[in-house]
């Protein structure tokens, strides 16, 4: 089956001090997911019980009593969860094969984990005890130092690439190649706004960064991402602010220009439409399950 859409590039930034995204949607599995996209990112996925669809590549099939799904660097695909899912939780773990530095996984130890990555660009699906042990393990993440989560994601990518209970999903390889034009600049705005994202941006300054005007700006980004350039700048706030929430003393109206917003009240309609929850609620609910 193939899919005709051309297929969005996502955007992904990881956490600061990270690097690498691990997010688990336990709370917001009842909302729709993104739809036919892309990124250079390496994905895995486990969602615990339910069912859905897998759509990955030219591949299309379905499971049940959840899933574990490795996704190579810019292999398309759907999102595996929705609001009719009936899932518990879903962790994603998304890393660029370099996230380590370009040399860590040339070294001989790292051989069945480069052959792993290989294997992705089929898409894998993995089964039997190699899916309940990993997919406990992946739920683990969220709760560890930044240091253990990067020994524990390693720990995971090796136990994948030793694990014979997996099947490929796609007969060969299924790959999005971006033109490398367009990839160069979207690095340079993503590295920009990761660092800028505190103060106010004026679209103006973004586009002239890439040797853009702000209407043939504006509709690259889109068409790239799928978000307007104020909505990717606001996601950025919007992690920021999330962290500040569940790590610091702070008070919510501090957090909220200290995450580059002026005013508070778009702050809370904002973080609630992302969220699920007001800041407040989010804030609470964090500080029972650390209790």
């Amino acid at each position: 089956m193939k899919v005709s859409k051309q297929p969005l590039l996502e955007a992904i930034a990881p956490a600061l001090g990270s690097s690498f995204s691990v997010t688990n949607f336990a709370d917001q599995r009842k909302q729709d997911r993104a739809a036919w996209h892309f990124h250079p990112e390496i994905e895995l996925v486990y969602v615990d019980q339910g069912s859905g669809k897998r759509h990955i590549g030219n591949h299309l099939s379905y499971y049940n009593e959840g899933d574990l799904i490795l996704i190579g660097s810019n292999v398309p695909h759907f999102g595996f969860t929705d609001r009719l899912t009936g899932n518990s939780e879903e962790v994603v773990i998304q890393f660029k094969e370099d996230f380590l530095g370009p040399e860590f996984f040339e070294k001989p130890e790292m051989n069945q984990i480069k052959k792993l990555f290989k294997r992705g660009k089929q898409g894998i699906v993995f089964y039997g005890e190699t899916k309940e042990v990993i997919g406990k393990k992946m739920s683990a993440l969220t709760q560890m130092t930044p240091l253990n989560r990067l020994t524990g994601l390693l720990n995971i990518l090796e136990q994948l690439s030793l694990s014979d209970e997996y099947k490929l999903l796609n007969i060969d390889s299924v790959i999005i190649e971006a033109k490398p034009q367009d990839n160069n600049r979207l690095e340079l705005l993503y590295d920009f706004v990761n660092r800028e994202y505190t103060r106010h941006i004026p679209l103006a300054e973004a586009a002239n960064m890439v040797s853009m005007t702000e209407q043939a700006f504006s509709r690259f980004f889109k068409k790239k991402t799928g978000k307007t350039f104020t909505q990717f700048v606001n996601e950025h706030r919007l992690v920021h602010a999330s962290r500040l929430l569940a790590e610091e003393p702070m008070g919510i109206t501090d957090i909220c220009y200290d995450s580059g917003f002026n005013n508070f009240s778009h702050f809370n309609k904002l973080f609630k439409k992302f969220s699920g929850k007001s800041p407040s609620q989010y804030r609470n609910e964090i500080q029972k399950v650390l209790e």
